[in-house]
């Protein structure tokens, strides 16, 4: 027990060492929203990992987003924003829902979603990160310059059990949901 502390690089676990203890990592929480900007991520390249378009509520004061469904959409004009819903990753692993929003109805270009969506389109095969710029009036896109390794996208689930674990509690598919009535004044 004495010699035990000698080496201390002997008690250290690996890196991996959840592999090895026969556990299994579940995939609880998918945050919805663009990526940090900090963050490098890979955009999923399979058409079969993206919606589009999609509709969307964006509470910012509360931070959440909701995903509406048609019929909802079509009773909430102006309510909501037409996104490409697309399947991000970041150098740690974590999962996101990344929303990039469509012109509007009136076709109308916006450069900051335009810029993410450029961005969104190079992440499919390099690493990307974006940052805002004022004076730009657009997202900087950069792109890493090290020899990174592919990302590891999880294997087990289909992309439409990755949005049901993001938007849990919150798809707006009747005309009672609490954030309908709220958006009528009735809550």
């Amino acid at each position: 027990m004495e010699g035990l502390f000698d080496d201390l690089n002997a008690l250290k676990l690996s890196q991996d060492y959840a592999d090895t203890v026969g556990v299994k990592k579940i995939l609880a929480t998918v945050p919805v929203g663009k990526p940090n900007k900090q963050d490098f991520v890979r955009v999923h390249p399979d058409p079969d990992f993206r919606l589009s378009p999609a509709a969307l509520i964006e509470l910012k004061d509360d931070r959440e987003t909701y995903i509406i469904t048609p019929t909802m959409a079509a009773n909430l004009p102006g309510e909501f924003v037409p996104c490409t819903l697309f399947l991000a990753i970041n150098r740690q692993g974590v999962l996101r829902v990344w929303p990039v929003k469509l012109p509007g109805s009136d076709g109308k270009i916006n450069p900051w979603h335009n810029s993410a969506a450029e961005a969104a389109e190079r992440a499919m095969s390099c690493w990307v990160r974006m940052t805002s710029n004022m004076s730009l009036g657009a997202y900087e896109i950069f792109e890493a310059t090290g020899n990174l390794p592919e990302p590891k996208w999880p294997e087990e689930h289909s992309f439409q059990e990755i949005l049901q674990i993001a938007f849990r509690g919150r798809v707006v598919d009747s005309p009672d949901h609490p954030l309908v009535l709220k958006l009528q004044g009735q809550t």
